[in-house]
């Protein structure tokens, strides 16, 4: 199942794949926060999906600011589980699903420069590397597969490789965070301010996310 986030006004756009029905409270947590409405489409190949499921997911929708909500699959009995919900679900063709899955990734651009404050209740996500330069507020959530990097103030959520990956960062010149994830590895902010007058890292050490001075080395 894929399910794609859109807020038209700021453009947002979040596509994730939803494998587990039955245990997704962590992937919705991190929309919680964002004030905008968002339309939610799920897209649901060759999978039966059932009323009870469905209303569960119903559920999570409700307590983040969705204005719509419809389904898309190639499965009767998900569009009867859907319209038994009151959900606008509409019967496409295989193919046709798929097609309109390729529009909403080509949306996406890989890397993405923002330049600018991102405010609580903004959201902005990267299918590779992010690069800030401007301050991440507290209620904001910034997210990208590969790295991310903030010419400014980190004091939101920062979420580095979405997809997986161990090996991403998130680098700040001033590092104070509500929370921090790589990977599948979180870490809560830390309580006093930093007192560091130099950029810092946040990496993945032995299953653990530790921080330290981001020195670039001078390989001339």
């Amino acid at each position: 199942m894929e399910i794609v986030l859109e807020n038209t006004k700021s453009k947002h756009l979040e596509i994730f794949s939803l494998l587990d029905l039955d245990n997704f409270h962590e992937t919705f947590k991190r929309f919680s926060s964002i004030k905008e409405p968002l339309e939610a489409k799920i897209f649901a190949v060759n999978e039966s999906i059932s009323s009870h499921q469905l209303s569960k997911l119903k559920n999570h929708f409700d307590k983040i600011n969705i204005c719509s909500l419809c389904i898309y699959s190639n499965i009767r009995e998900t569009i009867v589980s859907g319209k038994s919900l009151k959900i606008d679900s509409a019967f496409v063709k295989e193919q046709k699903i798929k097609n309109k899955l390729l529009i909403f990734n080509s949306k996406k651009k890989d890397d993405i420069f923002h330049k600018g404050t991102v405010r609580s209740g903004e959201r902005i996500s990267s299918n590779g590397n992010l690069c800030i330069i401007g301050d991440i507020n507290p209620g904001a959530i910034v997210s990208a597969k590969k790295n991310i990097y903030v010419w400014g103030k980190l004091l939101g959520i920062a979420f580095a490789g979405t997809s997986g990956n161990k090996n991403a960062s998130i680098s700040s010149l001033y590092l104070n965070p509500l929370q921090l994830r790589i990977a599948d590895v979180i870490a809560i902010g830390p309580k006093d301010k930093p007192k560091n007058c130099y950029p810092e890292i946040a990496v993945i050490d032995k299953q653990t996310i530790i921080i330290k001075p981001h020195i670039i080395e001078n390989k001339n």
